[in-house]
């Protein structure tokens, strides 16, 4: 029924293309942003084609005997259009699983988009990955989000700290700084968890300037210097927090706690009453995980102090099944 293709870069037109028109695909899968460290992965994605017409992508590594949807990406598996149907679906694991191990490829790692970044109801593939590969629940993260408009009431501490900012000047507004906020964020990074940022400051300024529209710092502001920020990953349906750091300073000021307010009243810049503003066209903002090991460790802290800006859980779940 289907016509599998491995994805090959003079394909890379109709990728986009059909990412852009899709019902749960997010700028993530554009091939501009995949392959900005292609050197780390071995790409095996893959195209499906229904009676000549592309039907749906899947974006996918492969370790060995491992496929992976994807490694670099923060959730991905399969993405289609209106057109997809449940049965078809179906039809279409039965026919990858078989192509896949005539491929050597005897394990499936598969991350799927959470729905909120779902333009329209898009999970005909988690009934397919149950029913037809017997998959199994390997590990759920929590993500926290909330919905533009519809947010909790903020936790007593959260609304101190926010006014703290208030009080003490601090200002948020759109910036083109990556270098500083990437000193804060490297140092917070390193002084608590020996880490450095997924993405270095070059990386991220080269993915900026291929995604305008979709990448974008907001900063805190104090005394004309930057104490904190926020890097924003703008989908269709979705603000997501990329990256989310302040300075000692910044933390003394409740400058997070200030982003946040803004973020939530729609407000992009706010250095004074009368400068133009833009609203938010997205449903959700995202503020990232807060697990640790895969699921296992729930980072108390830190969801406490998401969960205080009126956020609730979205699960970022990882399914495995053996060919």
């Amino acid at each position: 029924m289907f016509e599998i293709v491995r994805y090959t870069s003079d394909r890379q037109k109709e990728w986009n293309h059909f990412v852009s028109s899709s019902k749960n695909g997010t700028f993530l899968f554009d091939r501009r942003y995949m392959d900005y460290h292609a050197d780390r992965f071995h790409d095996h994605s893959l195209l499906f084609f229904l009676k000549g017409r592309l039907f749906a992508i899947l974006p996918a590594n492969r370790v060995g005997d491992t496929l992976h949807s994807h490694q670099g990406l923060t959730y991905g598996g399969l993405v289609t259009d209106a057109c997809a149907t449940t049965a078809r679906v179906v039809t279409l694991f039965q026919e990858m699983n078989e192509r896949l191990k005539a491929d050597g490829i005897r394990h499936v790692v598969y991350r799927p988009t959470p729905w909120i970044y779902h333009r329209m109801p898009a999970e005909e593939d988690l009934y397919a990955i149950v029913e037809v590969c017997k998959a199994r629940l390997e590990a759920r993260e929590v993500s926290t989000a909330f919905a533009f408009g519809h947010h909790q009431k903020w936790a007593t501490l959260r609304t101190r700290c926010m006014k703290k900012a208030l009080r003490e000047g601090v200002e948020v507004k759109w910036t083109d700084d990556y270098p500083t906020f990437w000193r804060i964020l490297a140092n917070n990074l390193m002084r608590r968890y020996g880490l450095e940022p997924v993405h270095t400051i070059h990386e991220i300024q080269l993915l900026q300037t291929r995604f305008p529209e979709n990448i974008k710092l907001v900063g805190a502001y104090h005394k004309g210097h930057m104490v904190g920020g926020m890097v924003l990953y703008l989908s269709m349906q979705v603000v997501h927090s990329q990256y989310i750091a302040a300075s000692e300073e910044g933390k003394q000021l409740g400058a997070l706690d200030m982003i946040v307010n803004r973020l939530q009243q729609n407000i992009a810049s706010v250095e004074t009453a009368e400068e133009a503003h833009e609203a938010f066209t997205q449903s959700y903002f995202d503020f990232g995980k807060s697990t640790e090991e895969h699921g296992d460790v729930l980072n108390e802290n830190l969801i406490h102090q998401k969960e205080g800006f009126g956020g609730r859980v979205v699960c970022y779940d990882t399914y495995t099944w053996e060919l």
